[in-house]
């Protein structure tokens, strides 16, 4: 199973950059979009169809424009979980989830910290997010999270480790993320690569991609339980219909 994880920045607006091409030749099983900023009415929704993803799911935030995932597949899921049932959590549309027989694949948007009040939100979705998903690992134990974490784990993971007092690289958000993982999960490309220094997103200022001074901030988060079934897990910076680039991991299952 090949599945991919894109922040596309606006669905629209990556349409707009080739991004159905780019889909119809990469053409993963399942590839779980973040911060689609559109709700299902906006879109021609026969367009993903037509690129062979017949089963297409979203969960958009309530306010238009704005976050919002979404879920494309090849293969009907058994089944489709709209957000997490945490109603504080829910309203910004940042976690979709499919289930299969062998696998459960979830889309998901965490928060960044823009200011104070957003950090405060990140860190209590942070909390709720990892308590939900100790409890859903009981029901389900192959568990794929793929997302936009907004978070760098490590130094390698980001161009100038310097940057200590920023979001995204606060030594709290470092230390969850870490928790996260000891608790039942493998960084898959972080697994297969300990040393490669490769970012999957770059700021739009001071020609910060051209320099590829970035940051890995999306991940494919494996369930430990599903870890020797990691065929590959690679990045996919050619491609450019946003600020990030799709990442991508590759199980035999």
């Amino acid at each position: 199973m090949k599945i991919i994880s894109y922040n596309v920045n606006g669905i629209r607006a990556a349409l707009k950059k080739g991004f159905l091409d780019w889909l119809e030749a990469a053409t993963p099983d399942v590839i779980c979009i973040q911060e689609t900023k559109a709700h299902k009415d906006q879109l021609n929704l026969i367009d993903f169809e037509n690129a062979g993803y017949p089963y297409h799911y979203w969960f958009s935030a309530q306010k238009k424009g704005y976050s919002s995932v979404a879920i494309f597949c090849k293969k009907e899921p058994n089944h489709i979980e709209y957000g997490t049932g945490i109603e504080s959590m829910d309203f910004e549309g940042r976690n979709l989830r499919v289930d299969f027989d062998e696998v459960s694949v979830m889309s998901l948007y965490l928060p960044s910290g823009t200011n104070l009040e957003r950090l405060e939100f990140k860190f209590k979705y942070m909390d709720q997010f990892q308590q939900y998903i100790q409890t859903l690992k009981q029901e389900i134990p192959n568990l794929v999270i793929c997302g936009d974490y907004n978070i760098c784990h490590e130094e390698i993971d980001i161009h100038n480790p310097k940057m200590k007092g920023v979001s995204g690289f606060l030594p709290e958000e470092r230390t969850w993320i870490g928790e996260f993982i000891n608790d039942g999960f493998v960084d898959s490309f972080r697994y297969l690569h300990p040393e490669k220094q490769e970012y999957s997103w770059w700021s739009y200022r001071a020609n910060s991609r051209a320099n590829n001074k970035g940051w890995r901030l999306d991940y494919a988060m494996v369930s430990t339980s599903l870890k020797e079934k990691i065929a590959r897990s690679y990045i996919l910076s050619e491609a450019k219909h946003s600020d990030h680039c799709p990442i991508a991991v590759e199980l035999n299952l």
